[in-house]
């Protein structure tokens, strides 16, 4: 019998749950992330009123989607640039191929970008012939690897000094005791030929700024600026759902963005850009497309109460506080986008059946909530995900047949105080060991129940 992607998910999980260097190496990432966080939101005057405005934003943008979508095609095409709408995976990789057939493409540059790993460009353009290059340091670092990006911000968080260290002496004969100022300057060594020589230059966006028709870029490097500037041709390939109003918003958007994303004010670079290159202009791509990339994300939108998981800006902040996603890693999730925000909208964009187990791989504890930039109820969304699995029938058999068990018993009380404790532990340890407590130790039943231990109460008061 073929293992199902959830079969996978318990496995990876148990196996990174004790690898205790995995955890070391996170959980050092993760305690660094912490402390420049608590420095960063201090920043805001009102941090709660900036969440809830920034909220507000997203819900008027998700009830009018369709207007904000044509109101950015219609700016962005008046500046010289092309919108193509993909609706899924195939149609993306499709009309970007057809590009760079057009322009005789042979290699592309790339900036960081969520959007691109989702339609696995890079294995596509792979099996085309095309060199395509990683830029952001992270992106190039587990590009080497084979890996893909282990959390939204920080593509490599999984991998040590010494683990970069020892990739790039193999690859490039660098010393394996090189330090991290010495193994970047490598990269930009080698990716700095790579910007000038490069036919096109992909990209995402972080935001679609409705009014002015621009797509607006944050980053710490500068290697995006590099790749959208100095190739002929820039594709920029952007979820639908990145889209706000207007100019204004970025005031409020880009510094919630840094401060939950790293912990910074303000990103180092943040860049806006309209179209191609204008007559007069001396830098800047001669043709620029933007690919608005659906691929599921409507099918998020048509559920009303779920819809709210298109709010997200991709900080990363609710992976970085998550007590699962701490302990089993970004891998584990076989999604492009993990963690508790990964598990509410991976269902709907990938597949309720395939994907519902991410769901339920949730403490529930709310800290994702609680650190959402704009004010995502994530909790309560997950717990909506397990009722619509359960109402679409996606429950198996046996969790079906014990649950009906379970709801017959307990409305028997007499039924339940008839067997004391000692009968009910060795039920629990028994029947439940495998499921529930191969990992944790099973609580222990109380010899008598709350009823008679209550009517005893009530007797004896008297």
């Amino acid at each position: 019998m073929a293992q199902t992607i959830a079969d996978k998910f318990l496995q990876d999980s148990a196996t990174k749950s004790f690898d205790a260097r995995h955890r070391q190496i996170i959980n050092t990432g993760i305690d660094k992330y912490n402390v420049a966080f608590e420095k960063g939101k201090s920043k805001f005057f009102d941090l709660e009123n900036s969440k809830v405005k920034a909220n507000l934003i997203k819900w008027k943008v998700m009830e009018n989607l369709d207007k904000y979508l044509l109101d950015f095609e219609s700016n962005f095409t008046a500046n010289g640039g092309r919108v193509i709408w993909a609706n899924d995976i195939k149609e993306a990789q499709e009309e970007i191929w057809r590009i760079m057939e057009h322009h005789g493409a042979q290699s592309v540059v790339k900036s960081k970008s969520m959007a691109t790993e989702e339609i696995e460009l890079n294995h596509f353009l792979e099996k085309k012939g095309i060199e395509t290059i990683e830029s952001d340091l992270g992106e190039f670092i587990i590009q080497l690897l084979g890996h893909k990006p282990y959390h939204f911000v920080t593509p490599a968080m999984h991998l040590s000094l010494e683990d970069i260290a020892k990739l790039f002496h193999e690859k490039f004969d660098t010393p394996l005791e090189a330090s991290a100022e010495e193994l970047t300057m490598k990269a930009r060594e080698i990716l700095r030929e790579k910007y000038t020589t490069a036919d096109i230059g992909i990209s995402g966006a972080n935001f679609l700024v409705a009014d002015t028709g621009s797509i607006a870029i944050t980053e710490n490097e500068g290697n995006a600026r590099l790749t959208t500037t100095f190739p002929k041709v820039h594709i920029a390939v952007v979820g639908i759902e990145k889209v706000i109003p207007n100019m204004n918003d970025l005031d409020l958007f880009w510094p919630l963005l840094a401060s939950h994303g790293t912990g910074q004010n303000l990103t180092v670079y943040n860049t806006l850009l309209s179209g191609p290159k204008k007559g007069t202009e001396r830098d800047g791509p001669e043709e620029m497309y933007v690919i608005l990339l659906d691929n599921g994300r409507t099918n998020v939108l048509e559920q009303k109460e779920q819809r709210q998981g298109l709010y997200c800006i991709r900080c990363g902040a609710c992976l970085n506080v998550c007590p699962i996603y701490q302990n089993i890693g970004g891998h584990t999730y076989e999604t492009t986008y993990q963690g508790p925000i990964g598990s509410l909208i991976s269902p709907h964009l990938n597949g309720m059946k395939e994907f519902k187990h991410l769901s339920f791989a949730s403490s529930l504890c709310g800290k994702c909530t609680e650190v959402c930039p704009v004010g995502i109820d994530i909790q309560k969304m997950l717990l909506l995900n397990r009722r619509d699995s359960v109402q679409e029938g996606m429950a198996t058999s046996m969790e079906k047949k014990g649950w009906k068990m379970f709801t017959w018993a307990i409305q028997k009380r007499k039924l339940i105080d008839f067997f004391g404790g000692k009968t009910k532990n060795f039920f629990v340890r028994n029947f439940f060991k495998k499921a529930w407590g191969d990992k944790r130790e099973l609580p222990k039943i109380a010899d008598k129940s709350f009823a008679q231990q209550w009517k005893e109460k009530q007797k004896h008061d008297k």
